[in-house]
């Protein structure tokens, strides 16, 4: 009985731990943040998708970046990001793809957005590129950065939006075909942790193919950092990783220097 007991509780333990493994945070900074930042609804096909856009403190008009968000929704950490990008100067904004569920769960993640069409993804940010070019303080400046699943999938867009300026492609896939390179416009910076070989293996195929189309393709490997650097390695994580901060500061520092550059 009492081994019973035992196992029970070290299963709750461990399913509590699981739960936790990738809470929700961000919202302290948001409801802190000097910045305007406001939901929106954008026309997509026959659908109405909705955005998260922070506008940055500036006098002049700004460049817009697309947020694409990772597997778990537009979660506060994702707007979280949108207010950093903008205090760094851009005006980011962030569909949301799975129309207003979030996830703390990696599976019940991955089930939901792999429901999420191709097509969708670009009709998604076809939609919402085409929104943020009309703001009245944008400056006809548009870039595009994204997270894991979000990371590939900036990748991918990449190469089917000739008015990106950038692309910002965060541990996601790279691709693997000429034709997923060949219409590429604009440079592609990559972000990826050292522990993270799952992703760093379609990096090699992916340099490849954008040398050989004479495309600009940057990956920099975070020394220590594993997937999701950027998530886990915020200050506000509750299960922040002390090595994930090195790399995502180092990653912050190169990602502002390049948003200066649009």
């Amino acid at each position: 009985m009492k081994r019973f007991i035992f196992v029970l509780v070290s299963a709750f333990v461990l399913q509590s731990l699981l739960a936790q493994e990738y809470k929700d945070f961000g919202k302290d900074r948001l409801n802190s943040s000097p910045r305007h930042g406001e939901w929106v609804d954008i026309k997509s096909g026959d659908r109405t998708v909705k955005a998260f856009v922070v506008y940055p403190e500036r006098k002049d008009k700004a460049p817009a970046v697309l947020v694409v968000q990772e597997i778990f929704g537009l979660t506060d950490w994702v707007r979280s990001m949108c207010d950093e990008l903008a205090e760094n100067g851009v005006i980011a904004i962030a569909p949301d793809f799975l129309n207003g569920q979030k996830f703390e769960d990696a599976d019940g993640a991955r089930k939901a957005i792999s429901a999420v069409t191709e097509e969708q993804v670009k009709s998604v940010l076809d939609a919402t590129a085409d929104y943020a070019l009309k703001i009245l303080a944008c400056n006809g400046t548009l870039a595009v950065c994204g997270f894991c699943r979000g990371g590939g999938w900036t990748f991918t867009y990449a190469n089917e939006n000739p008015r990106l300026k950038a692309a910002y492609s965060f541990y996601g896939a790279a691709p693997d075909s000429t034709d997923k390179v060949k219409n590429i416009a604009c440079p592609v910076y990559g972000f990826y942790g050292e522990n993270d070989e799952r992703v760093n293996a379609t990096i090699p195929k992916a340099e490849e193919l954008m040398k050989a189309a004479n495309k600009k393709y940057e990956p920099v490997i975070y020394k220590d950092a594993g997937h999701g650097f950027m998530r886990s390695g915020d200050p506000s994580n509750p299960n922040f990783r002390e090595a994930d901060k090195k790399a995502r500061d180092e990653a912050w520092a190169r990602w502002n220097t390049l948003l200066k550059q649009l």
